[in-house]
């Protein structure tokens, strides 16, 4: 890869591709998709006409209509792979094949068995893969995470949190398209149990319910974790009602609540027992909250220095939490037709 920049490709043309790329360009205060760290040189997408608009828009160099000939371009550092979750397997696995690093939108697989495939691929060529788990990378997530670490509310006790959006959404919506990966758990529930993991680790208890759609997709979950430390989390998720997105770890000295957005959070509010609150807020250089740039610049730092996978969103860490889902979507009784 070059010294000066990293050279990224993006694979797919939806939302989050164009919020991912829109980011790149932020950061590097330039108007175009090159800037002094990062340069978005090709797009991918099923169609060549999705491509070259999506390429037009953003001021991308090449684009290409089929994913093999992005993952055979040479010339690219890094893939984003941005497809439906469904498909990250075999996007991801296409361009690890061809010797690209990766960076792999969330929920990373549709499994922990497709997880695993990701993971050992990486390992097998040497290439670079991460999860695109921005709330790992996100300032105030990591310093709450230090806090807490640092024993600033003791044992954690409890962790609550909640994602939930209000819909309502055509049975033929990708987030209720089981084909898709659809239903509320891998779309919004993976941030709730990304941050109890981030914060705990693997449970060793899982219970869980939900409301499944008629065509099997879960509308709303509800997950009761439990750890060996007595620690226990509740944690929801829905795409039937539009939730307050916050969150709250609770220790045995005090307790940090994210009023809302607790996956990209403005702010969090410690209490500890004796003390007045203390209120951490985002630095106004860190940019807006909903930004992506911080996991692009774990990637390109991460890159740089040689690393395979972030310290911030490590593998084993990934292949965990994909562990959970499997296990909470056994509870509730949901398959993806691919699954068999």
């Amino acid at each position: 890869m070059t010294e000066e920049k990293v050279r990224w490709g993006i694979l797919a043309t939806g939302g989050i591709a164009a919020a991912f790329t829109a980011a790149l360009i932020e950061a590097s205060d330039s108007g175009s998709a090159a800037g002094p760290d990062a340069e978005v040189v090709a797009v991918a997408s099923r169609t060549e006409e999705s491509a070259k608009a999506f390429a037009e828009r953003f001021g991308i160099e090449r684009a290409y209509g089929d994913w093999a000939a992005l993952a055979e371009d040479g010339d690219i550092d890094v893939v984003y792979v941005a497809t439906p979750h469904s498909a990250h397997r075999a996007a991801a696995g296409l361009c690890l094949e061809a010797g690209r690093n990766v960076l792999v939108e969330k929920a990373f697989t549709l499994n922990s068995r497709e997880a695993t495939e990701l993971v050992e691929l990486a390992r097998a060529r040497g290439s670079f893969l991460m999860e695109a788990m921005w709330m790992y990378c996100n300032p105030l997530v990591r310093r709450l995470k230090a806090l807490v670490d640092n024993g600033a509310i003791g044992e954690v006790r409890t962790v609550q949190a909640d994602f939930g959006l209000a819909g309502p959404f055509r049975p033929s919506h990708r987030l209720r398209d089981p084909a898709q990966g659809g239903g509320a758990l891998l779309d919004l529930g993976v941030y709730p149990v990304s941050f109890a993991h981030l914060l705990l680790g693997e449970p060793a208890d899982i219970k869980a319910s939900a409301v499944l759609s008629a065509e099997g997709a879960d509308l709303q979950t509800a997950a009761l974790f439990s750890w060996d430390s007595g620690a226990l989390a509740s944690l929801h998720c829905s795409i039937v009602g539009g939730t307050g997105t916050s969150a709250s770890v609770t220790g045995s000295l005090g307790r940090i609540d994210i009023p809302d957005g607790f996956f990209h959070p403005e702010r969090f509010v410690l209490h500890r027992d004796g003390r007045d609150p203390e209120e951490f807020v985002l630095d106004p250089a860190d940019g807006p909250r909903n930004t992506l740039r911080h996991e692009a610049a774990e990637v390109m730092r991460a890159l740089r220095a040689g690393e395979t996978e972030s310290p911030l969103v490590p593998l084993e860490g990934t292949l965990a939490v994909m562990r959970t889902l499997d296990a909470v979507r056994e509870r509730i009784g949901v398959r993806y037709p691919q699954e068999g």
